[in-house]
């Protein structure tokens, strides 16, 4: 499953794993349109196999919920508190720019 998750990971600049109702998946999505940055999401409340998603995803990020599960470039950045720390540290832009997501 975690090659599914990765696979999924790798397919846009920005993908986040979420759930359709949770509060923090809300908010990671807002900042990153605001931000002008195109993003994907894989509800795994709507996926049929969003439980052993959200599993993998689990061992990968740390925590569960693990959701929202915030990668960027294909690579695994994290839950919220990683992302607003990286924004809030001014590092957030450069790996969005880097992995292709934001120009300005």
């Amino acid at each position: 499953m975690a090659e599914r998750v990765m696979r999924l990971a790798s397919q846009r600049a920005v993908v986040i794993f979420g759930a359709s109702n949770c509060c923090m998946c809300h908010a990671v999505k807002t900042l990153f349109t605001e931000m002008g940055v195109s993003w994907t999401v894989h509800e795994l409340d709507k996926d049929p196999r969003g439980k052993d998603v959200e599993r993998a995803l689990a061992g990968m990020v740390g925590q569960n919920p693990p959701v929202p599960a915030v990668f960027i470039g294909g690579a695994l950045v994290g839950p919220i508190d990683k992302v607003m720390s990286l924004h809030l540290g001014g590092q957030l832009v450069p790996l969005l720019r880097q992995a292709g997501a934001l120009w300005l």
